[in-house]
């Protein structure tokens, strides 16, 4: 009994002319199943099966480790950070130093936004990493302006003037790299495209107030920044909001491409 049993359990199966064979004439998979012609079966089966995928290797793939969206919480310390120092500057409840906002220069609008931005070059988004990794750290900068450990306004104790030229030259870089994205984002949305046009504009008036210590036009450098980070927390919300954990979506307004079909 048992060798019979051996031999039918071993035995191959044999096909005479006469029999039909099935082929499979098309083979489609999305994230959970495989499709071998009209049938359907579970790739976690199928891995067991062949032990492995259904790739030619027929290895296990290697687990991929995706990133969130992580320029949403860049463009949100953004915003924030520069929400609040465009209050000051605007004169906002007769506030006129803008000390406070050195906090939020270190260590929302500083380190958040950079390590936003790496986590962007990490994913492959140039752009992204490219713009948060460098506001980081103009965040870092222009707070250290304002802390007495690092000399900088007691470096210019004898000629205030100077100061304010050198802060003007400072904004003026920054209005220079930000006119650089400015450019590259011609292809995106009107908030997007908004966000870098009102910054840059942001940088050119907060720099002629610095030069020309004019302090209508650090008003108006004040405003212009609440306007851009305005800009920022609505791309913010684009890029987190959803149909999972959201009654609102933001619509882009896409801007028109020229010289393309």
């Amino acid at each position: 009994m048992s060798s019979t049993s051996n031999s039918m359990t071993n035995a191959k199966p044999t096909f005479s002319q006469d029999d039909e064979v099935d082929s499979v004439r098309s083979v489609t998979h999305d994230d959970e199943h495989v499709y071998l012609g009209n049938k359907k079966y579970k790739k976690s089966e199928l891995q067991q099966a062949f032990g492995g995928t259904l790739v030619s290797e027929r290895y296990a793939e290697y687990p991929k480790h995706q990133f969130a969206n992580a320029a949403a919480l860049g463009l949100s310390s953004f915003a924030l950070t520069t929400f609040v120092l465009g209050l000051y500057y605007a004169g906002a409840k007769g506030i006129s130093t803008p000390n406070v906002v050195v906090s939020l220069t270190f260590f929302y609008g500083g380190v958040v936004q950079f390590l936003a931005g790496v986590w962007e070059i990490a994913i492959g988004n140039c752009f992204a990493g490219t713009a948060l990794a460098s506001y980081g750290p103009f965040w870092f900068g222009f707070g250290c302006i304002y802390v007495p450990a690092f000399g900088i306004a007691d470096a210019y104790a004898d000629y205030p003037e100077q100061l304010s030229n050198a802060v003007g030259f400072y904004l003026v870089g920054w209005a220079i790299f930000t006119f650089m994205l400015l450019t590259l984002t011609l292809k995106t949305t009107l908030a997007f495209f908004g966000l870098f046009f009102t910054l840059d504009l942001t940088f050119i008036i907060l720099a002629a107030a610095n030069f020309t210590g004019n302090a209508k036009c650090v008003q108006a450098g004040g405003i212009m920044a609440i306007i851009s980070a305005s800009c920022g927390w609505y791309c913010a919300f684009a890029g987190v909001a959803n149909k999972q954990n959201s009654y609102f979506t933001a619509n882009p307004i896409v801007l028109p491409v020229f010289g393309e079909k």
